[in-house]
């Protein structure tokens, strides 16, 4: 006996999500038939409403309900430091540690050959007009991507076209990683304060 149609669509756009198998889509769709329906309702209005009351910031391309996002219109932020990540969930890591003042640049991936993402398709380029910017306002670019493969490339990626084009005026923009602490595949927004704390301290030029 197949289960209902509605039941079935359900199973399956719960099995597009990352990290959500068949044996737990299934689990989902269940729980979710017994949960009362002003609360499925008010679970859909939230999915319709995601992408709907969100905006890219233009500065950062953090995820935020403003253009510019908070961090990027606070004035106190240092607008000196630029710390660039690969996801959003990555700048509350680091916010939570109440030891970093800079602004940040959301990539939104990494450079993945096997599942052909390029350079092209993260915000990587938009990294670089913000650090080459006539002004020099930025003076540093801490390079937060995951100890992964992936995000080893792009760290690499990224650093060669930080320096490609040096101004001829003595301008040297420093380019940072990580300090030691994050370990080798983990993922930063797992990683807990006193660690990123530490990783942040720790950077070192590269």
């Amino acid at each position: 006996m197949r289960p209902p149609k509605a039941l079935t669509n359900l199973i399956g756009s719960f099995e597009k999500l990352p990290g959500i198998g068949p044996k737990t889509a299934q689990r989902l769709g269940y729980y979710l038939l017994h949960v009362p329906q002003a609360e499925l309702d008010n679970f859909a209005s939230s999915l319709t409403n995601l992408k709907k009351n969100t905006v890219f910031c233009d500065i950062c391309k953090n995820i935020s309900e403003t253009n510019p996002c908070p961090i990027c219109a606070d004035a106190n932020r240092d607008r000196s430091t630029i710390l660039v990540v690969e996801q959003p969930l990555d700048i509350m890591a680091f916010e939570k540690t109440a030891k970093y003042n800079g602004l940040y640049h959301v990539l939104h991936g990494s450079i993945n050959p096997l599942e052909n993402i390029g350079p092209d398709e993260i915000f990587l380029e938009d990294l670089v007009k913000r650090a080459k910017t006539p002004s020099h306002e930025v003076k540093e670019v801490i390079i937060a991507t995951n100890p992964t493969m992936e995000g080893e490339a792009t760290a690499m990626y990224l650093m060669r076209r930080l320096r490609e084009g040096v101004p001829s005026n003595g301008f040297v923009l420093t380019i940072t990683r990580l300090g030691m602490g994050i370990p080798t595949g983990a993922y930063l927004e797992f990683a807990d304060e006193l660690t990123l704390t530490r990783a942040i301290e720790g950077r070192r030029a590269i």
